[in-house]
């Protein structure tokens, strides 16, 4: 029972952490100025930036391949109250990483309900609002092949 609630608590950071990621700049810069922030934290790690390789697999499903590298920034900071926080980005961007990571020590702090309402959640939106968009505009370029059916055979 403990390991399957510490599994779903591991995968709810894993998504609060994929969002805090993949969320635009301008979009986090936007949700972060609106937090009153005022505890100290600590960089454990100042963000850093390095090169991670990127696989691909054949067809999508198939053998592996490596794709070729990406540029990554990282951070890690602790809270004065004790939670660390994490960051991985793609990019150069050190702020996206360091807010990044104070988000995520927040998430883990009694300031989650905060951070989740102003933050992740109104990213969470933006992510699936430009999702949609994006899927329309490829809907518009679809082409539907079918195939005409002779009267030879009757």
């Amino acid at each position: 029972m403990t390991q399957k609630i510490l599994n779903a608590d591991i995968q709810y950071r894993q998504q609060w952490m994929a969002v805090l990621a993949k969320a635009l700049w301008s979009n986090l810069e936007e949700m972060w100025k609106d937090i009153p922030f005022s505890s100290t934290y600590t960089l454990l790690r100042k963000p850093e930036m390095g090169l991670v390789m990127v696989e691909g697999r054949t067809g999508g499903s198939g053998a592996p391949f490596n794709l070729g590298e990406t540029t990554v920034t990282r951070c890690s900071v602790g809270l004065q109250s004790g939670e660390v926080g994490h960051a991985y980005i793609m990019g150069r961007n050190y702020q996206h990483a360091e807010i990044a990571a104070i988000c995520d020590a927040l998430m883990q702090s009694e300031r989650h309900d905060e951070i989740a309402r102003n933050v992740i959640d109104p990213l969470k939106r933006l992510a699936s609002a430009a999702t949609a968009k994006q899927s329309a505009k490829a809907a518009t370029t679809k082409v539907d092949f079918f195939t005409v059916v002779r009267g030879e055979d009757e």
